[in-house]
């Protein structure tokens, strides 16, 4: 049953308070009840590097669980200026108006001087940000490599527990990194534009590998027949490829985020699709191997921040770094010489 929850504007600013005095026990009970404060309040718990807040967090996620994995998570990929914001825009009107709710995890660059993000989704998607029925939630991607942010599995955890019957996470659309969000959704959808490039030297990137769906976004106008040439020249590509093991014919549709045409089309193939995972407990073990990864992904994390914090390297740490820096040793030596350091008693 679809729970419809009316109020305030959908967007949440990452730049909010975060909730030092909050504990799992007193935000679950709001985050379960539907509460966009609470969710709010529970993502930028997460996304916090704080000790107390990350101890906090993991509470929080702990506790939700069981409430978790009801979802549809759909990642979205593609070049800059393909349309990507304008394209989940119109994909969110359409999938509400059909009683879903639908929450947006969009990862924003980050500067990789200064650290900083432009955090502009909530202006991109300026209709859907009001949509009662949907949260969006811009997120910068740190220095985190596949293009998406370092909690944004969380996210999607925190989003099902608040009730949100579809996830899609928007990546930062910088290249062929970005193929971290098949690690954490159920499908991954790739935009691309009328004419981008030979189809065949398209195909060499693992992004377009890994893509359950590929769209020609921006079929409007003059390039109408364009999109339609190009999307029939992926798909007559994507034949030479083949994903192991796996049954799914992967569609190539054109459509219009401006128009709305093939927008329909779309979350049609993206319903069958997933249908299709359930019915042969695909979806299953799709989502234990990503829980696998994500235990990695925070054992390297963990190891490499008690590294970097860990007194006994505090002076042989950056004497390491610059001897690696100017060449005097190889960084594979300089490692095993930390890690050597790090572990011995």
């Amino acid at each position: 049953m679809i729970r419809t929850i009316v109020g305030k504007p959908a967007v949440s600013s990452p730049r909010s308070k975060l909730p030092s005095d909050l504990v799992a026990n007193s935000l679950a009970p709001k985050l379960l009840a539907g509460d966009r404060r609470a969710l709010a309040k529970a993502v930028t718990l997460v996304e916090s590097s704080r000790t107390d807040h990350r101890i906090q967090a993991e509470n929080l996620i702990a506790e939700i669980m069981p409430h978790t994995g009801t979802a549809m998570r759909i990642g979205i990929s593609g070049v800059p200026g393909v349309g990507k914001s304008t394209f989940i825009e119109a994909f969110g009107a359409h999938v509400t108006n059909l009683g879903h709710r639908l929450a947006v995890l969009a990862v924003d660059p980050s500067s990789k001087r200064g650290g900083g993000s432009i955090l502009g989704d909530k202006t991109r998607m300026e209709d859907l940000s009001r949509n009662p029925n949907a949260f969006i939630r811009p997120s910068p991607a740190g220095q985190t490599l596949g293009g998406v942010a370092r909690r944004s599995r969380e996210s999607i955890l925190l989003c099902e527990a608040a009730g949100f019957d579809i996830i899609l996470v928007e990546t930062v659309g910088v290249g062929q990194s970005e193929t971290a969000v098949a690690d954490m959704t159920d499908m991954f959808l790739l935009m691309l534009l009328p004419a981008g490039g030979d189809e065949l030297q398209g195909l060499k990137k693992g992004i377009v590998e890994l893509a359950d769906m590929i769209l020609v976004n921006k079929a409007d106008g003059e390039l109408i027949d364009q999109a339609k040439r190009t999307a029939a020249d992926y798909h007559g590509a994507l034949r030479l490829l083949s994903k192991g093991g796996n049954s799914w014919s992967v569609p190539v549709l054109s459509c219009s985020a401006l128009t709305g045409q093939g927008i329909p089309e779309a979350w049609e193939k993206i319903g069958t699709f997933h249908e299709s995972l359930a019915k042969a407990g695909t979806l299953a073990e799709r989502r234990a191997h990503q829980a696998k990864t994500w235990l990695w992904d925070e054992l390297i994390a963990e190891f490499a921040h008690r590294l970097r914090q860990d007194p006994k390297l505090r002076d042989l740490l950056p004497a390491v770094q610059e001897a690696v820096a100017t060449g005097e040793t190889p960084a594979p030596v300089g490692a095993r010489k930390l890690i050597h350091a790090f572990l011995k008693d």
